[in-house]
């Protein structure tokens, strides 16, 4: 059976439509669904606690550093174990919410996710599916304001060097606009969500 970890980190929580799309696709897919909501249980943002302890060899590490890096070991679990990771998030101020950028900044790590070789940088998680689930007020996947969309390119390079460059994206955009038009971008990332479970089946 297929492993599905669905990350949401909008701020809007219950209330955010990536998170209402991201987990209907989740539910479709099936599988063992495993659920991380940053904007529920944020992690820590790394400091010199975190970079001393992952400096540290494993066999000197003191039982606080040990904890210091045991969310970091758990997200980085999590991410390994999936065939799918779904990620949904609302554009904020043009870009990723800082709970979604924790928690990269928690799972690329040298040697696990990626490393460097004579060929240069190599992402090590290889052979999954990434699906991005994206919430704007705007539209930013295309025309006029397409230049100022600082969520999915980041978010493509990001967690493509760290190998995961099977990528589909589902927008919602355009919720800032009235009922009708959040009604209509979501049906149609309803619609996108469906094409996306009958291409994996």
């Amino acid at each position: 059976m297929k492993n599905v970890l669905l990350v949401t980190s909008s701020p809007r929580g219950e209330m955010s439509h990536s998170r209402r799309v991201a987990t209907e696709l989740a539910q479709k897919l099936g599988g063992n669904l495993t659920v991380r909501e940053l904007w529920r249980e944020p992690m820590t943002p790394i400091g010199p606690e975190f970079l001393q302890a992952l400096s540290t060899p494993e066999a000197e590490r003191t039982p606080q550093q040990w904890a210091t890096l045991a969310p970091s070991d758990e997200a980085l679990a999590e991410i390994q174990a999936a065939d799918t990771v779904i990620v949904a998030a609302g554009m904020i101020n043009f870009g990723m919410p800082a709970t979604l950028k924790t928690w990269i900044d928690h799972i690329a790590r040298a040697g696990v996710t990626f490393r460097y070789s004579e060929a240069g940088p190599e992402g090590l998680l290889k052979g999954k599916r990434l699906v991005l689930v994206l919430a704007a007020g705007g539209v930013y996947s295309s025309g006029p304001r397409a230049a100022m969309d600082h969520l999915e390119p980041a978010l493509r390079t990001t967690l493509g060097f760290l190998g995961l460059t099977d990528v589909e994206t589902i927008w919602i955009e355009g919720v800032a606009f009235g009922e009708v038009a959040t009604e209509l971008a979501l049906t149609e990332a309803g619609e996108r969500t469906r094409e996306l479970v009958g291409s994996v089946r």
